[in-house]
């Protein structure tokens, strides 16, 4: 390999307030509350009928996960693959450990063309490395050219989604940034623009020709790179990663460790499952695929003369040496457990303080930047552990499982894997309560005698319990009814009407 990503640290974490606190405002907009419903049921209803076609989408899934577990357990191997393949091809090949070290080498790639504006297809890889930053401090313009993008990056806002970053965003508030800004980054807006989405689209298509006419440089994500071949893949629903990956004459793909796949044919199973997850597709509108360069080998006449790859660790490894966690990262970012998610449709996806929202981020986030930061230590509790993200996950990622995971992890502390390196961390603070609940839990129902006593006192006593819990328990039963204690302990009642007995016949 041309670098290592041992022992380097992945990118800091946020100064974002905790889940709970970002989250308040948002519950309370009705305006962005009935944005984030209004998308996320629509998506999710048609996602439902793309999927029941397939008879054995249950078989696809499976093939995923296990296409993605393999891949995980021997990533070494694979990445070393994809470096012969995309040099042989006449790619340029470079490893970056974390964000720092991404922006590096994508800026000073920039500034060796000489060019001091770019044009990008959407990448959610630079987002989480804050690239467009980086350039812009080193005066570098990037525009993004996905029309969601495009509607964030001029309305100065952060994406909310993984797949429809402006999801927050209704038709007249995008016709007003329209109106706004277009003029300040290039083209205006036609005069008397509407909010009809014809209009809105055409508007920003004429706003985006003339950079995909004048770039000379394109910088791509990519959702899927080919081990046996270098080839990378973009999969997309307008037709501007085309015009990114094409026109450009310097090509920079900035992708994390984790997308890639052994052999071409993997590649047929998430091309089923991956647009029907996200856009409730039977194939994505624009599938495009490039490998090396035009005078690679491949007799293209057309695709960059220069391409660069630049693959970013991140804190992936460090997620990958945990067992449970890891299965984060088979994610193909299809956004499919954000639209099921009851948390992230009435908080919207700002609350979760990173470039992924929802239950993916809330068990990513973490695991990549550390829990160190409010923001991270609290997003494995953004969830209310319903399930109906796994159910939905085109590659079965048991995002519960790893959410109680990690939220063990953060109350009790534990051995973890920081900058390739083992650590132990302390557990958070204002979780004692929580673990004097557990222990006194774990002691109770290791004696009996003990825990058959205190049954029976909360039946005899239930007329005085309280219809709330009081101190730190306040906040839980604020917004639940506590479950009513029972007249009588179902140890008693078997003792009474079975007399102990547990034959199988005693209750006939």
């Amino acid at each position: 390999m041309s670098g290592t990503f041992v022992g380097m640290p992945a990118f800091p974490p946020p100064t974002h307030p905790a889940f709970p606190e970002a989250a308040h405002d948002a519950v309370n907009n009705p305006t962005l509350r009935g944005n984030l419903r209004h998308a996320t049921h629509t998506i999710r209803a048609k996602r439902a009928v793309a999927v029941a076609e397939l008879d054995d989408w249950a078989a696809l899934r499976e093939a995923g996960k296990q296409i993605k577990d393999h891949t995980l357990r021997h990533l070494d191997r694979y990445l070393v693959q994809l470096e012969e393949s995309v040099t042989a091809a006449g790619g340029i090949v470079h490893w970056a450990a974390d964000a720092d070290e991404a922006n590096r080498i994508v800026t000073d790639l920039v500034k060796m063309t000489g060019e001091r504006e770019v044009v990008k297809v959407k990448s959610m890889a630079t987002q989480e490395i804050g690239l467009n930053e980086a350039l812009e401090a080193e005066g570098i313009h990037a525009y993004e050219t996905d029309l969601a993008e495009l509607i964030v990056q001029l309305g100065k806002d952060r994406p909310s989604h993984i797949l429809v970053p402006a999801i927050h965003r209704n038709r007249g508030e995008i016709r007003d940034i329209f109106a706004r800004e277009m003029a300040e980054w290039g083209r205006p807006a036609p005069e008397g623009l509407t909010d009809t989405p014809a209009e809105l689209a055409e508007a920003a298509r004429l706003h985006l020709r003339e950079k995909f006419l004048r770039a000379k440089v394109g910088i791509s994500g990519a959702n899927f790179m080919v081990a046996e071949t270098g080839t990378l893949m973009v999969v997309e629903s307008e037709g501007n990663g085309r015009m990114c990956l094409t026109l450009p004459e310097t090509l920079i793909s900035v992708v994390g460790i984790e997308k890639i796949v052994p052999t071409w044919q993997d590649l047929e199973v998430f091309l089923q499952t991956l647009p029907r997850s996200s856009t409730a597709e039977r194939m994505n509108p624009y599938t495009s695929m490039w490998t090396g360069t035009r005078d690679g080998g491949a007799g293209e006449a057309d695709g960059p003369q220069t391409f660069h790859l630049v693959l970013i660790d991140n804190g992936r490894t460090d997620t990958l040496a945990d067992e449970v966690g890891r299965q984060a990262l088979r994610c193909i970012r299809c956004s499919a457990c954000l639209n099921v998610c009851p948390v992230y449709e009435r908080a919207g996806g700002h609350a979760y303080g990173s470039v992924y929202p929802g239950p993916i981020g809330a068990i990513l986030s973490p695991q990549l930047r550390g829990t160190a930061s409010e923001i991270d230590a609290s997003l494995p509790y953004a969830s209310s552990l319903c399930g109906a993200c796994y159910e939905v996950c085109p590659v079965a990622i048991d995002i519960p499982e790893v959410l109680v995971h990690l939220r063990e992890r953060i109350a009790e502390g534990g051995q973890v894997t920081r900058e390739g390196n083992k650590v132990v961390l302390k557990p958070a603070k204002g979780h004692a309560a929580e673990r004097a609940a557990m222990r006194a839990a774990r002691w109770a129902f290791s004696h009996p005698g003990a825990l058959r006593t205190g049954q029976r006192l909360a039946s005899r006593t239930r007329r005085f319990h309280p219809r709330s819990l009081p101190g730190p328990g306040k906040a839980w039963s604020g917004t639940r009814d506590l479950p009513a204690v029972p007249a009588e302990p179902f140890r008693d009642w078997w003792q009474r009407t079975h007399g102990g007995n547990t034959d199988k016949g005693a209750a006939k």
